[in-house]
């Protein structure tokens, strides 16, 4: 790998390793949800890497932190990277987290090395992409662009805590929000390095690669509801149970994504919940999530209805009642061809191979694609697992997809 400059990739490797410790649980996996003691803890870690790397740094009123390096020309608009540093629940060490401590890293060479760049440079650790304590994710990224609603405020977690109540506990002013929106005037491009989460880098033996598009996520939560009663006195044929409604639904949704060997649709029910949850009751209600992607609008959305219309037939044959509520419900996203090109031409001169790629998981980048045109870089990761605690991708795999986030970088500042 040829480069003018290096990155540090034990610099890099301490900092994954010292992050992986703030949430880290006994499984071996790290559990920092957005708005929580360990989340601040991380940001203040991710604020003192930023200041190292030479960065004036803020928090803005959505309470995502941002680094920026001046440039001989801070009139320009910035070159921008981000990702985010929150998790899943007993997640892995490295799903967002490289997309930061890459940025930083960025910056940190262009300080050491005292590189003088024409545009800013900015480095931002986005609040809550994950969504997993609050339902919709894409928080940070969602409210910079100014498509948060009262009802995203509104939401509450599992204790009962509303959003709007967690972020003033973190010590932000949810009032002020509008004054942190960003201007498409404000950004030149942005960029995003990522692990691959999919098995496509290592199938190809490959170490980092080219996203050209993202595929369009749509979350719901879907809630049946019923007849509660007794689990031992209600006869089979006459129990209008959403347990029994809500598998079928589910049956339904896995035959409907799967139709088709050739197209990427795939559907996800990743929490479920019954209400009043006793073991001897048939319940009254069952929730669950439900998340649909594709990078095809046209076909994602025809999924979509054929399942809105299979759990309405489901209700009526059962005798239940159903509501769908819609979350987020993202277009495909392309990345820009300019910075597609840029990226290839940085590959060569790395000797890289770098393929061209699609990502089916969503980035905190397809909703600053609304301000900007975006880049992402995708990192090998081993057997393509994410959002577990064997997630896994080595620092030298790591350290090629930074050397060209960086050269992508100097390209445009």
């Amino acid at each position: 790998m040829k480069q003018l400059y290096r990155v540090n990739s034990q610099r890099m490797q301490n900092r994954i390793s010292e992050l992986a410790e703030i949430g880290k649980q006994t499984r071996g996996g790290v559990t920092r949800k957005a708005l929580t003691e360990e989340d601040r803890k991380a940001q203040l870690l991710v604020t003192k890497w930023m200041e190292e790397a030479g960065m004036t740094v803020k928090q803005d009123h959505f309470g995502n932190i941002i680094g920026r390096i001046a440039g001989t020309n801070p009139a320009t608009p910035a070159v921008v990277i981000g990702s985010h540093i929150d998790t899943v629940p007993n997640g892995g060490n490295f799903d967002g987290t490289i997309g930061v401590i890459g940025g930083i890293e960025v910056a940190q060479i262009i300080s050491e090395e005292s590189i003088t760049i024409n545009h800013p440079l900015e480095v931002i650790a986005f609040l809550d992409e994950e969504g997993t304590r609050f339902d919709g994710g894409l928080f940070g990224s969602r409210g910079m662009v100014g498509k948060l609603t009262e009802a995203d405020l509104l939401k509450k977690d599992g204790q009962g805590i509303s959003r709007l109540e967690a972020m003033q506990e973190f010590g932000l002013d949810p009032s002020l929000m509008m004054e942190s929106v960003r201007k498409r005037e404000d950004m030149k491009v942005f960029l995003e390095l990522h692990i691959e989460q999919g098995p496509y880098l290592q199938a190809i033996n490959q170490p980092v690669g080219i996203v050209k598009g993202i595929a369009g996520p749509a979350w719901l939560s879907v809630t049946v509801k019923g007849e509660s009663g007794h689990a031992g006195t209600v006869p089979m044929k006459l129990r209008k149970d959403p347990m029994a409604g809500a598998a079928e639904m589910i049956s339904e949704i896995e035959r409907i994504c799967s139709r088709q060997d050739d197209a990427p649709t795939v559907g996800t029910i990743g929490k479920i919940n019954a209400l009043p949850g006793g073991t001897n009751v048939i319940p009254e209600q069952v929730e669950f999530s439900l998340d649909i992607r594709d990078i095809d609008l046209t076909r994602r959305d025809a999924c979509m209805k054929e399942i809105k219309e299979k759990i309405e037939l489901i209700c009526h044959k059962r005798g239940l009642t159903f509501h769908i509520c819609e979350h987020l419900v993202q277009e495909p996203i392309a990345c820009a061809g300019h910075v597609i090109d840029t990226m290839k031409h940085a590959s060569k001169l790395l000797s890289v191979e770098a393929p061209i790629m699609i990502s089916g998981a969503g980035h905190d980048a397809m909703m600053v694609a609304d301000l900007t045109d975006i880049g992402l870089i995708f990192v090998r990761c081993k057997d393509g697992i994410s959002h577990n605690p064997n997630e896994w991708a080595d620092i030298d795999d790591i350290s090629i997809g930074v050397s060209l986030l960086f050269e992508t970088t100097l390209a445009y500042c």
